[in-house]
Parts: structure tokens; C-alpha cells; sequence
């Protein structure tokens, strides 16, 4: 129920809505105050038990413009049973013998869009990475190529450009089984036929070793504080000159921190946690402990803390 004013009443009044007539009808007097009013909700029910094949909604997606028609083609169904009439058979075998330009597309977004749920990325990436298989599919250069792995690599560009950047490792979790040499190679590929098409040099987005860190914590369990004490440190090791790449530091400044904590971590966790290697995490602490003093937060560790951290 809810509060209108009332022409017979002179006042706010509780009013009733009518489902069925669509009728808004003051609680007091019965004065009907708005008739046949549109119910924007729904008007199905969707329970967890259902079929996915029991799909109520009556009304398509939203427009793709990268699509020829829009993504607003009619699509026939099949009939539900085991057999259907002859009229639906019919129109479904001349729907499968009319070509559809898009329809190598339309697989491609669905695999796009698929990978960027199991990896958790917004609705933006997905699109970016469309946009970037659309120009390339446009030069007619993607046959006889791997299309997992191109796909895989439209995304981890996507995500370089958006600046929430992913490795490859992650990338290469989900492209149902392209390799991480596979996506580089078709990273390399996209890019320069990027270039070609622009006749300049692709934005592709610096990677920091801040852009992984909050992820890896969480896959970890950490805590607030020091969450906040690994995004401190990771930012002041980047006004050294370590060769290391980012992801291998994130993965380092985390082992030293949780090493200064009461929430220590095993090198095997951070390791699979991080997806760098228990090696390559070593050399990288070997390559900070000379500048831990500067790395970590005076807030978080004190100078016999830093000292009775083991040396590498």
C-alpha cells in the first residue's frame, strides 16, 4: 500500500492497487483514482529448479551494432518434443539452409562472453574485446588460425586497455585450452593488424605490479590491514630499478608481508595463488631484500622485524 491525495477525501489517503483491472482506488472513500495503469513488472516467475531450456522471456537482447542486422534477426525454434509438425520442421531446415553472415560472430561473442564471466570481468571488457575480434574479422585474417586463442587474446587485450589487467596465466585458465605461446602469438598478430588498420601504434596500457595485488590478497584470505600494508609496499618498490616483471614483484611483496605478519603464508599458497612460479617468487624477494627497509610501511613492520626476516 501506499499514499495518494484523495479528490473526495481532501487528503493523503492509503490506496489499493488492483492488479487485475489496473485501477489505483483510495482505501477510505472507494474513489478510484487512476484506471488502467500499465504493471511494469514482471509478469513470469523464475525458480532456481527450473530448466534452463524453459526460458518465459518474449522479447529479445539489447541491439549489438557490431552485428549487420543489429543482433534483431527472427530466429525459429525448435519445436518442443521429440518431433514436431511439419510446418515448424520445415521452417527450421530453410532457417539452417539461409546463410547468416554473422553467425561466426555471433559464436565468437558467446565465447568472449562466456570466458569473461568465469573470470569476473565487466560488462566493458566484454565489449572492448568484441570491438577488437570485429576489426580483425573484418580484414578477412582470422582463417586457419586458432580461434581459442585468438579470442583469448582479443580479451587480454581488452583488459590491458581498460587497465584492469589479467596475465596470461589467467587468460590462457579459460580459452578452452589454447596455450599461453598460442595467445601470445595471436596477441602479437591482432596488434599488428591493429596497427595496419590505424597506421599507428596500438595503446595497449602499462601493467604496475598494484594492478594485481588486491586480487591476489583476496585469493589469499588477507586482511584489511595488510591488504593496505602490500598495496604501500608495492607502490614504493616501483621507484626501483628492479627487472622483474609485475606480476612476479605482487607476488614477492606479498610473501614478505605475510612473513611480518601473524597471517604467514606458505610460498606453495602465494605460488598458486598468484600463478608464479615458488622459483621465480624467490629471485624476486632476492632482488627487494635490499630495499625492504624502504619497501615496507614503518607502520606495519619495525626495523628488528625487517632484521629477523630470513635473508635469501
Amino acid at each position: 500500500m501506499a499514499d495518494a491525495f484523495c479528490t473526495d477525501c481532501k487528503k493523503n489517503t492509503e490506496v489499493v492497487f488492483d492488479h487485475s483491472a489496473g485501477d489505483t482506488v483510495c482505501s477510505e472513500c472507494g474513489l478510484v483514482l487512476e484506471s488502467h495503469s500499465i504493471d511494469e513488472t514482471s509478469e513470469w516467475r523464475t525458480f532456481a529448479n527450473e530448466s534452463g531450456d524453459n526460458d518465459p522471456v518474449r522479447v529479445g537482447g539489447p541491439s549489438n551494432p557490431l552485428l549487420t542486422d543489429g543482433g534483431l534477426s527472427t530466429v525459429i525454434a525448435k519445436p518442443n518434443g521429440v518431433s514436431g509438425d511439419f510446418l515448424s520442421s520445415s521452417l527450421g531446415r530453410w532457417q539452417n539452409r539461409g546463410s547468416n553472415p554473422d553467425r561466426g560472430l555471433i559464436l565468437a561473442f558467446k565465447t568472449i562472453a562466456t570466458m569473461s564471466d568465469r573470470l569476473g570481468l565487466v560488462a566493458t571488457i566484454k565489449d572492448r574485446a568484441n570491438e577488437i575480434y570485429k576489426k580483425v574479422e573484418d580484414q578477412k585474417s582470422t582463417r586457419g588460425r586458432n580461434q581459442d586463442a585468438l579470442l583469448a587474446a582479443c580479451l587480454y587485450i581488452a583488459c590491458r586497455q581498460e587497465d584492469k589487467p589479467r596475465t596470461v596465466k589467467e587468460i590462457c585458465s579459460v580459452a578452452n585450452g589454447a596455450t599461453k605461446k598460442e595467445i601470445g602469438r595471436a596477441k602479437e598478430y591482432i596488434v599488428k593488424q591493429l596497427e595496419a588498420e590505424k597506421g599507428q601504434s596500438v595503446e595497449m596500457g602499462t601493467i604496475h605490479a598494484g594492478d594485481f595485488m588486491r586480487r591476489f590478497c583476496s585469493n589469499l584470505g588477507m586482511t584489511n590491514q595488510v591488504v593496505k600494508a602490500a598495496q604501500e609496499a608495492v607502490q614504493k618498490s616501483e621507484e626501483f630499478d628492479i627487472r622483474r616483471s609485475p606480476v612476479s614483484i605482487a607476488a614477492a611483496v606479498i610473501y614478505i608481508i605475510t612473513q611480518l605478519s601473524d597471517e604467514k603464508k606458505l610460498l606453495r599458497d602465494i605460488s598458486i595463488a598468484t600463478g608464479v612460479a615458488e622459483g621465480t617468487i624467490r629471485n624476486s624477494y632476492k632482488d627487494l631484500y635490499p630495499h625492504i627497509s624502504r619497501i615496507i610501511p614503518s607502520w606495519y613492520a619495525k626495523e628488528e622485524d625487517l632484521r629477523n626476516l630470513c635473508s635469501p
